[in-house]
């Protein structure tokens, strides 16, 4: 859950490295640090907190070299301190080492090492790296490496320098990002594709278990028994501005204001008004092989799991097939009845979430398929699975995710509608009608966001609130659960969701007198039982604010406070009515002066359990 930025070349790697962990910030980090080569020893600097610290030394300093590797740290092992922080290095300190994930058996090399005669400065696990490496270096950092990973269990990126071989760097990926960008005369290594665009659009994309030996002139790959690998260059088309504030204080409100292009960019090609079929792009999947599968599980993690919710709705309603959403974390350690008449759909953003990737390779070795939702291409989920469709939302800086939650949703509609259209559950005219109105889902959502004053003036009102609790039934329920879920990662104020048929039996003993309930109301069929429930809250002194959709003037009765958002089928409704939890969430956190990109304690890419 760290960023790593290397550089080896002719120019001063001290502005790039910090460009490039500057375009990381958003994955979670709470230190950062540099080792720099230069005149004939490597130069670490390293610092607790924000990576502003660290650009104020490097500044006063005037440190400058032609290789580098810099890190922001999220802890894992040890506190967060100067001395834990990367890069680590060996006794020396002519072996310098940053990293990302965890080295399970560490401990167990430590005391091997200790009792060689190694001395440990930190408590990290991250120092084992520099000093296994010393312990097993003749003269070839790249083959010290190889034997490292020989020993080593866990999941990990690492990249080490050396100042006895200050003409490479050596890389190794497993289970952890990292992709290595092409120059002339200079070449990069990063965590993710932002921290270099601005130097280079062609990359290699590391795969499992790889080892990548760098100089400025030569890239060269190996595999994890010496055997050299030859990769396919990948090019970035997204453009730098994506991954850029565009003129708005927070790269999560711009992402908020994305969603419209997002959601249409995702249905682009896949949803066609003048065609009676639903396209999934490479996607192969036949009725043959939906008569096949018993049972649909959907697995993923944090709002992913939420976007699973809903697609397991619409996949039973509209396609009939038995579907269990699955938390990645639980889902590796329940042994699920998981065999070649499974389909498995794995939910992610990054494509890199460690638990979700577990999750994924067992039902693999299990013969399950494995149909991924994405939005990053060429990441690890996509790579292991057999099926892959991609969520065209574009770079999402801001941890707390947005437009990739939407596009999700979109994704997981158009599987049910695609599976309901080759099974025919649905006809070709309740097929049309769903996508017709999934094409002016964009416009809706626009219209929904000029609505953001009035969510402005209620957070400005309560954000010194400490408990807010989420109601909702059938598809609201996990809009209810997503929104309670921003509301936490943002402005730390407690939250809970609740099925709202749930109040009786336990949750209405929390609501008294000036408690805030938002109440969402999106569903048709379920409208007046919602009417009943805020009821309830409202005669035990709730505060309710109410998402509702147009026309509905019951609910102004018996509400504090209603935002209305444009008419919709109850089955998009998810699409539309997340938006105002969204805004909500936002504006709470900066009314407390929370750092909305950067959530303390969380990160974008979740790549340890």
């Amino acid at each position: 859950m760290c960023g790593i930025v290397g550089y080896i070349g002719d120019k001063n790697a001290v502005p790039i490295l910090m460009d490039g962990l500057k375009k990381l910030e958003y994955r979670g980090y709470d230190s950062a640090g540099v080792a720099i080569y230069d005149d004939n020893k490597i130069l670490v600097r390293k610092y607790k907190g924000r990576l502003s610290i660290l650009e104020e030394h490097l500044n006063e300093e005037k440190l400058s070299g032609n290789l580098a590797i810099g890190h922001t740290r999220w802890a894992t092992h040890g506190e967060p301190s100067d001395e834990n922080s990367h890069p680590h290095t060996n006794e020396k300190g002519d072996i310098a080492v940053v990293h990302n994930g965890i080295i399970e058996n560490y401990q167990k090399i430590r005391k091997f090492l200790i009792d060689k005669g190694y001395v440990f400065k930190s408590e990290v696990d991250t120092e084992v790296l520099a000093h296994f490496v010393d312990y097993y270096y003749e003269g070839d950092l790249a083959e010290a490496v190889r034997k490292v990973l020989r020993e080593i269990k866990g999941s990990y990126a690492f990249a080490v320098i050396s100042s006895r071989e200050p003409d490479k760097m050596v890389c190794v990926r497993k289970e952890n990002p990292l992709v290595v960008g092409i120059g002339e005369g200079e070449n990069y290594i990063a965590s993710d594709i932002p921290a270099i665009l601005k130097h280079t659009r062609n990359i290699y994309l590391m795969d499992e278990n790889e080892v990548a030996v760098i100089t400025k002139d030569d890239i060269k790959f190996f595999a994890e028994n010496g055997e050299p690998v030859t990769k396919e260059v990948f090019n970035v088309t997204w453009d730098v501005a994506s991954a850029e504030k565009g003129g708005y204080e927070h790269f999560m409100i711009k992402e908020i204001h994305e969603q419209p292009k997002a959601v249409k960019d995702t249905m682009l090609s896949r949803i066609d008004a003048d065609s009676d079929t639903i396209k999934l792009d490479d996607i192969k999947i036949t009725k043959e092989d939906l008569e096949k599968f018993r049972k649909i599980y959907i697995v993923a993690c944090g709002t992913a799991y939420h976007a699973g919710l809903v697609g397991k709705y619409m996949i039973e309603n509209l396609a009939k097939i038995p579907v269990e959403v699955d938390i990645a974390s639980e889902f590796r350690y329940r042994n699920a009845l998981v065999d070649e008449n499974t389909l498995v759909i794995i939910i992610s953003q990054s494509g890199e979430t460690l638990d979700t990737l577990a999750a994924l390779k067992e039902a693999k070795a299990k013969g399950a398929r494995i149909l991924s939702v994405v939005n990053v291409v060429g990441s690890s989920i996509a790579r292991e699975s057999h099926d892959v469709l991609y969520t065209w939302a574009g770079p999402e800086i801001s941890v707390a995710s947005t437009k990739a939650y939407t596009t999700q949703l979109i994704a997981l509609y158009e599987i049910a509608l695609y599976m309901a259209d080759l099974r025919g559950t649905l006809s070709k005219e309740e097929i049309k009608t769903i996508k017709d109105e999934m094409m002016i889902l964009p416009e809706k959502i626009e219209k929904t966001l000029e609505n953001k004053e009035a969510i402005q003036r209620f957070a400005a009102k309560y954000s010194g609130v400490k408990d807010v609790f989420f109601l909702g039934r059938g598809l609201d329920s996990p809009v209810a659960m997503e929104g309670s879920l921003k509301l936490k990662e943002l402005s730390y104020i407690h939250s809970d969701a609740y099925a709202a048929g749930e109040l009786k039996h336990g949750p209405i003993a929390l609501i008294e007198k000036g408690t805030i309930v938002i109440a969402i109301m999106a569903q048709q069929g379920l409208y007046e039982k919602m009417l009943n429930n805020v009821k309830e809250v409202k005669s035990r002194g709730a505060y309710v604010f109410a998402i509702a959709k147009e026309g509905h003037k019951e609910v102004e009765e018996i509400s504090d406070q209603v935002l209305f958002i444009p008419e919709v089928s109850d089955l998009l409704a998810p699409v539309v009515a997340i938006i105002p939890l969204q805004l909500l969430a936002y504006y709470m956190a900066v009314e407390k002066g929370c750092d909305v990109d950067k959530p303390r304690n969380l990160a974008k890419s979740v790549t340890v359990e």
